[in-house]
């Protein structure tokens, strides 16, 4: 090995741990080990637990919380059957798979609520807003949406066989493969709803604005 050779060896390994000691260092350790923002999102990233009381209210079957503020709260798969829950607020509550089997939600607001598989069969949701609302595949047969405002909302694939939604306004809702067999449309809107593959069968449409008469 020559000269020149040999000192460049030597001046490597002099400056190679010097630079690790430093900011090389720093970033090797910054690439190994989370950072403030990593470790606050593994701490607090979690789901919101779902409550069981609320405003001295217990979260029950056939409980009797009418007026309750109930928005942006994680109910997914809460049992409320029977449950009077009369102009309650849940604005953009998870319910998904929530049971809401015979419950009175009349009046209640459930704007943008996220209703997907919910069991609503013969709940009372007589002038409730639901705008906008998700109910997806959710199971309503004998439902009453009597003059409830369901704008823009999806009921894609609602199962809701003898509901009541006279008087609805279901204008710019998503109707697509929803099974509405012996309902009543009487007086409902209907405008710029999407009704693809949807059943009307047996279903009564009289004075209905936008109802799909010809079926």
């Amino acid at each position: 090995m020559n000269a020149s050779l040999r000192a460049l060896c030597l001046l490597s390994a002099l400056v190679l741990p010097a630079a690790l000691s430093g900011t090389g260092a720093l970033a090797l350790a910054t690439e190994s080990e989370p950072s403030e923002t990593s470790t606050e999102a593994l701490v607090g990233g979690g789901e919101e637990p779902r409550p069981t009381e609320v405003a001295g209210c217990k979260l029950v079957p056939k409980a009797v919380c009418p007026n309750l503020d109930l928005r942006h709260r994680n109910l997914r798969n809460i049992d409320l059957g029977g449950a009077d829950l009369r102009g309650a607020n849940l604005m953009r509550a998870d319910l998904r798979h929530a049971n809401l089997r015979n419950a009175d939600l009349r009046g209640a607001i459930l704007d943008a609520a996220d209703l997907r598989t919910a069991f609503l069969q013969n709940a009372k949701l007589e002038g409730a807003r639901m705008r906008g609302a998700n109910l997806e595949q959710a199971r309503a047969s004998g439902a009453d949406f009597r003059h409830t405002d369901l704008t823009a909302a999806s009921l894609e694939a609602i199962k809701a066989d003898k509901a009541d939604l006279t008087g609805a306004n279901l204008e710019g809702a998503d109707l697509q493969e929803a099974k509405l067999a012996n309902t009543n449309l009487s007086g409902a809107v209907m405008e710029g709803t999407k009704i693809r593959f949807a059943i009307f069968q047996g279903a009564l449409m009289d004075n209905c604005r936008g109802c799909p008469t010809d079926w």
